[in-house]
């Protein structure tokens, strides 16, 4: 079979799902649909409905759109089946029941972003910048009951520098991934596929890393951590979600304050985690749990996101003011 009569059913939500069905599209494949969540209300009232990435990108390009509410719902699975798709791809989109994976002939792939079995779960990208990783890669594997525990097709190897933030990583990983994915279509095309078994890829004595949905409440600096882990924490989380604190000054309510770059201190702080140090011009200091972290760009609850300097000049820090 060649690549245009093979039928292929898409399933993803965000930006980093784009790039993969850009990625076949442009590459001549023949999509026959696109599986998306419902449209997001937005706005003050919730009046505005807001499509998905892949959905606008799909709409854009002519190719059918389902968005189920249910993903067992009859109605959906009769126009899922409907479509006669040879093979499904799934990026960045929602656990899927066994009547919908199981029904294409030549199965349901996904592309997640980590090198499985590691970082399993909805954030990888997120976790091993938070971790402090050096690498990272991205995994194409078949569906299976256990989320993000099936036989692994392919993988490729991703560094992580120092001063990456999740948005770096990301990035890279969304490019390489288009390519991935179209490189694993047409070796299950050739069939030259040979899924192994996740537990042959890591020893009994491994700790496996998870990768959990991150929440509000996740985001929250603990500046008691060594200053390397709160390094970490600040880009694992940038720019978004971000990682917060509250700003406290003295006989004035806790303001929330989002921090986006950071940048470690060489000197060891003699005061407590969360003392703030500053000329009131060019650098605003935290103390750590063992070190000094420099915050480089953040965003008071209310205004824009804004370099540290221009920060400072809006603002009165003194040495009583702290950060918790």
């Amino acid at each position: 079979m060649k690549k245009e009569e093979l039928r292929i059913v898409y399933m993803g939500t965000p930006e980093f799902a784009v790039e993969s069905l850009r990625a076949l599209v442009e590459g001549g494949y023949n999509v026959v649909g696109v599986v998306t969540m419902p449209d997001k209300p937005v706005g003050r009232h919730g009046s505005v409905l807001q499509p998905s990435p892949v959905k606008q990108y799909a709409v854009e390009h002519g190719l059918p759109v389902l968005q189920p509410e249910r993903l067992k719902d009859e109605t959906f699975v009769e126009q899922l089946r409907a479509l006669r798709a040879d093979l499904q791809i799934v990026v960045a989109f929602r656990m899927l029941p066994e009547v919908v994976w199981a029904m294409p002939p030549m199965g349901t792939f996904n592309l997640h972003a980590s090198l499985l079995p590691q970082y399993r779960g909805a954030a990888p990208i997120n976790w091993a910048v938070i971790n402090g990783e050096t690498e990272t890669g991205i995994t194409t594997f078949f569906l299976q009951h256990e989320i993000d525990t099936g036989r692994i097709i392919q993988q490729v190897r991703v560094p992580i520098a120092d001063d990456d933030c999740v948005g770096d990583v990301h990035d890279r990983l969304m490019m390489l991934g288009g390519r991935l994915v179209t490189e694993t279509v047409d070796n299950i095309l050739a069939g030259n596929v040979h899924p192994i078994d996740q537990s042959e890829l890591f020893q009994t004595e491994q700790e496996l890393k998870p990768a959990p949905k991150i929440f509000r409440e996740t985001c929250r600096i603990d500046w008691q951590q060594p200053t390397k882990r709160v390094y970490d924490f600040v880009r694992g989380l940038s720019p978004y979600p971000a990682a917060w604190t509250l700003l406290q000054q003295p006989d004035a309510q806790p303001q929330s304050l989002k921090i986006y770059r950071t940048v470690p201190s060489a000197e060891t702080p003699s005061q407590p985690a969360g003392t703030l140090r500053t000329d009131g011009r060019t650098y605003l200091r935290c103390a750590c749990a063992d070190g000094w972290l420099d915050i480089l760009e953040l965003q008071l609850a209310g205004k824009r996101r804004m370099p540290v300097a221009d920060f400072l000049r809006g603002s009165h820090i003194t040495e009583k003011t702290t950060l918790f």
